[in-house]
C-alpha cells in the first residue's frame, strides 16, 4: 500500500467535505451569515428556510456533489496501484466519512457546519447508486407525508443499512458496508438530537413543499 498517497487523498477528502457552501453562497451572495438565521445549521434545509428555493438548491447539490467527489477519490487508489482493487470499498466508506465529517466540522469555518445529510447522500450514491435513490425516494414520501425534514433524513439514513442488509437484490458481497450504513445512521441520528426533542415535543418545523422565501 502507498500510504502516503492515502494520507494524502485522505486529507483532501476531509477538505471537500468542509467546503461550506451555505455558509460562503449566504455571505457572498447575500451579505448573511447563514448559521445566525433559522435553525444556525449551516446545512440545505436552513438555507431553503431563510434565503429560499434557488440558493436552497444550489447548496443541496452542491454538497451532495462534495460527498460523491470525496468518496470518488478512491478509485485514484486502484488507479496508482496504491490498494488492491477489492479493497476500494473500504476506502470509499473511509473517504466519503472523512467528507461528512468535514462537513460537520469544516476546519474553514472553525469546526462549525451542518449535519451532513447530503454530503452522506452524495457518498451513498458513489459507492451504492441504487440503494441511494431507493432512498432518495424514501426520503420523499416521508417529506411530503410529514412535512419534517428531519424525520425524512433520519428514515432515510436508516433505509440504507436495512436495504443492504434485507433485500437480496442490494446485499453487498462485504458486510462492512452494512456495518458502515449503521455507523453513519448513528451520526445522523445524533447530528439530529435537537430536531428528534422537537418532534416528540411537536415543536419541530414543518416544512412549506415547494414554497421557497424570495429576496
Amino acid at each position: 500500500m502507498d500510504f502516503l498517497l492515502i494520507a494524502v487523498l485522505a486529507v483532501v477528502a476531509y477538505l471537500i467535505g468542509s467546503i461550506s457552501t451555505a455558509v460562503w453562497l449566504g455571505k457572498a451572495y447575500y451579505g448573511i451569515d447563514i448559521r445566525k438565521h433559522g435553525s444556525g445549521n449551516s446545512g440545505a434545509t436552513n438555507t431553503f428556510r431563510v434565503l429560499g428555493k434557488k440558493p436552497g438548491t444550489i447548496v443541496m447539490l452542491i454538497d451532495i456533489f462534495k460527498g460523491w467527489a470525496a468518496t470518488s477519490l478512491a478509485g485514484l487508489l486502484v488507479i496508482f496501484d496504491a490498494i488492491p482493487a477489492n479493497n476500494l470499498v473500504i476506502f470509499q466508506l473511509i473517504f466519503g466519512a472523512l467528507a461528512v465529517v468535514g462537513h460537520i466540522f469544516p476546519v474553514y469555518e472553525r469546526f462549525k457546519g451542518g449535519k451532513g445529510v447530503a454530503t452522506l447522500l452524495g457518498m451513498m450514491l458513489a459507492v451504492q447508486p441504487e440503494v441511494a435513490l431507493v432512498c432518495m425516494v424514501i426520503f420523499v414520501i416521508v417529506l411530503f407525508t410529514s412535512r419534517y425534514v428531519s424525520l425524512g433524513s433520519m428514515i432515510a439514513a436508516l433505509a440504507f443499512p436495512m436495504l443492504l442488509l434485507l433485500h437480496p437484490r442490494f446485499h453487498p458481497d462485504n458486510p462492512i458496508l452494512i456495518i458502515f450504513g449503521f455507523v453513519l445512521f448513528a451520526v445522523v441520528v445524533l447530528t439530529h438530537r435537537k430536531n428528534i426533542n422537537r418532534l416528540i415535543a411537536g415543536e419541530e418545523s414543518k416544512a412549506n413543499i415547494g414554497i421557497g422565501r424570495k429576496k
